[in-house]
């Protein structure tokens, strides 16, 4: 297999996620969710990603559509589709699926995932993070991760509206 194959192949839809997250769990392995938008993937981003996937075995991204995204921030984001945005996720060797979602929240993702951790930013408290009562009602824990400073998708873009 090819690794742009192996990237694509973690490029999954709710379908194939339920069937991968079943055979993960009966191998008994911990599985960590986040979600976002992830335009513009910064270090930031990594350090997220990295820490999340520390927090268990499995790491599943739900990552919002371009769709979505116009909705929340507007108009002119996404800077990066769905697409690439999804490979960039997917090549990182530390996550395990991505898995797209067009809804206002992750809601419906987080009740098929069923993780056994849900992380978020630490700007969140735990008990305001979309998803918390159905993780804390099977057992699981919700962990938020303080974010590395300087980093954000909004100072990047406004630096290159600066520098142009």
């Amino acid at each position: 297999m090819t690794h742009l194959q192996i990237i694509n192949n973690k490029i999954v839809t709710n379908e194939l996620l339920s069937k991968f997250l079943a055979f993960h769990r009966f191998k008994n392995k911990k599985i960590v969710f986040t979600n976002g938008c992830f335009d513009i993937i910064h270090q930031g981003h990594l350090d997220y990603l990295a820490k999340a996937a520390d927090l268990g075995e499995v790491l599943v991204i739900g990552l919002n559509t371009d769709a979505s995204i116009h909705r929340i921030k507007g108009d002119s984001r996404p800077i990066i589709d769905e697409k690439s945005r999804a490979m960039l996720l997917a090549s990182l060797h530390f996550v395990s699926f991505v898995c797209l979602f067009d809804e206002e929240t992750p809601i419906n993702l987080i009740n098929l995932v069923q993780p056994d951790v849900l992380v978020k930013g630490a700007d969140y408290k735990p008990e305001n993070i979309v998803g918390y009562d159905v993780v804390i009602n099977r057992g699981g824990i919700v962990e938020t991760i303080e974010f590395l400073p300087g980093f954000s998708t909004t100072n990047i873009i406004n630096r290159i509206k600066e520098i142009c």
